[in-house]
């Protein structure tokens, strides 16, 4: 039977694991570059539960975990979208293992994010889409924005 439970500090271990196969099916980076994003993310990961600023859930089937997403909270300045907010949530690590695909888990872990965000006050959540997550976060009201990026490692 499946159950969702609240992340915690405990779970950094996962939520990083689950991290590096979310950016290794969408071939974000090479197997060095991934293992390094996944040991920097445990301590990380652990310091934004303690501090109540990343609030993850976790899927499981039975013991296995099988699927997680996480929010973290962002202080942001009030903005033309939310000229009074002054936190905004940003989705990250939503992650469902290959053999648990196109059963809802994605949507109810996302869902319950957002229910979060509302209960908390907050107005505006944004998040990075990868191809295969876009549509699912369009049925939900996401819109595409304009964002850029530049990298200043790179110089």
């Amino acid at each position: 039977m499946m159950e969702i439970r609240l992340a915690t500090a405990e779970d950094a271990r996962l939520i990083a694991a689950h991290r590096r196969a979310m950016f290794a099916a969408m071939d974000a980076a090479d197997e060095a570059v991934l293992t390094t994003v996944e040991i920097a993310s445990i301590p990380w990961t652990e310091r934004m539960i303690v501090e109540n600023r990343y609030l993850g859930w976790i899927t499981s089937d039975g013991e296995r975990p099988v699927a997680s997403a996480g929010m973290f909270l962002l202080d942001w300045p009030p903005h033309p979208f939310d000229p009074e907010g002054t936190v905004r949530g940003y989705l990250l690590n939503v992650f469902v293992e290959p053999a648990y695909r196109k059963r809802g888990l994605a949507r109810e872990l996302v869902q319950r994010c957002l229910a979060e965000a509302r209960r908390r006050g907050i107005r505006m959540v944004t998040l990075h889409a990868s191809d295969e997550g876009r549509p699912l976060y369009e049925t939900l009201g996401f819109a595409v924005t304009n964002e850029m990026r530049l990298s200043l490692t790179n110089e």
